[in-house]
């Protein structure tokens, strides 16, 4: 019995689904990485100092730390859904949706995440040798987080995540192509983060209090998951990022973001290195990936968005523009994001995406 159909799970699964040659042939459940922020996806794929809503158990943990009601009757329960099409100009049957809720516990002195995403990787054909059709199964990723986050000073906030990970590339089936196996791989992940947001704060003049933050987060550092004789890393990722407010009155606000980001993973041919020595091994080859993005509010009901990513070649070569916009009302926030592609037919290209933030009464 094939195993083709395995293979090209897996080829779907790390190849396309995040374009990244970085990640391809390198590390496993790329799907991962993927941001389910349409807020920072507008913003170049930015977020690591700003991490002030929902899904900063994404982009760093630490900024749940600062998610405190702003009095004992503010509201202090949130919920939040995005989703998105992916790859649609090949009219591939994949899609990625992301739910998370988080609230502040008092007892806690923090606020808790839980989130839930799936990578739905569509419907395939399992064969014999002679091209007969066995029967169809489908394939599926999903990641299961639990955050927390607390001040562990006036403007330092820290925090971490535990995910359980499963990958179903295939139909169960063993080594040989024969009889019951497992083609599933499962790990366990955890994120560390810290974010600095100074309420005092002067910087050549300019007064910068609550309106700079500077972040770190390490995620995805776990065991490898293995498919069936195949194991690969987790892509443990290293983030550091900056953000700052450099305009705010009555009507307008104007944010300003920066990104970099390093993959921990040493892994080719010859070399597959496991966690902790990956941490330093890693940083002899590859590149870093850069991110910058903007941000405009008008009356913090309506925002405009736009950003840029950009990876080195060694690693993929992705480049491409984003844009996105934001509406606020009442108690929701509603945010769009869309990819601006460098090059013809990019895989990303003509993706659409959205998140939706709510309070919960």
């Amino acid at each position: 019995m094939k195993n083709t159909i395995l293979a090209k799970s897996i080829v779907i699964a790390l190849a396309l689904m995040s374009g990244t040659v970085a990640i391809f042939g390198q590390a496993a459940v790329p799907f991962i990485t993927i941001s389910p922020d349409s807020r920072a996806n507008g913003m170049g794929e930015t977020g690591t100092g700003l991490g002030d809503n929902i899904y900063a158990t994404h982009w760093n943990v630490g900024g749940l730390g600062f998610q405190i009601p702003a009095t004992t009757k503010s509201n202090d329960k949130k919920v939040a859904l995005a989703y998105a099409k992916w790859l649609p100009q090949f009219n591939a049957d994949l899609f990625y949706a992301h739910a998370a809720y988080s609230q502040y516990v008092p007892s806690l002195e923090g606020t808790i995440n839980a989130n839930f995403m799936l990578m739905n990787l569509g419907e395939f054909k399992r064969t014999d040798f002679s091209g007969k059709v066995l029967n169809t199964f489908r394939s599926f990723e999903y990641a299961l987080g639990v955050g927390y986050g607390t001040l562990i000073a006036d403007d330092i906030g820290a925090g971490f995540q535990i995910k359980y990970i499963e990958s179903n590339l295939g139909a169960p089936v063993n080594a040989q192509g024969t009889g019951t196996g497992d083609g599933i791989g499962r790990s366990l992940a955890f994120d560390l983060g810290m974010l600095w947001k100074p309420s005092n704060l002067n910087l050549f003049g300019l007064d910068l209090g609550d309106k700079f933050g500077l972040g770190f987060n390490l995620a995805n550092i776990g065991p490898k998951v293995t498919y069936i004789n195949v194991s690969d890393p987790l892509p443990t990722t290293l983030r550091i990022g900056t953000g700052i407010t450099v305009l705010e009155d009555e009507f307008n606000k104007l944010t300003f973001a920066f990104d970099i980001a390093k993959l921990l993973v040493r892994r080719d041919s010859l070399v597959n290195d496991p966690i902790p020595t990956s941490f330093v091994t890693a940083w002899e080859r590859g590149g870093i990936e850069t991110s910058f993005g903007i941000e405009y509010w008008y009356e913090q009901v309506v925002a405009l968005r736009g950003g840029y990513f950009s990876e080195p070649a060694s690693i993929g070569n992705r480049k491409f523009f984003t844009v996105g916009t934001g509406i606020r009302y009442d108690v929701f926030n509603l945010d769009f994001s869309f990819v601006i592609p460098t090059e013809e037919n990019h895989p990303l290209g003509n993706t659409m995406r959205f998140s939706l933030i709510g309070n919960i009464p």
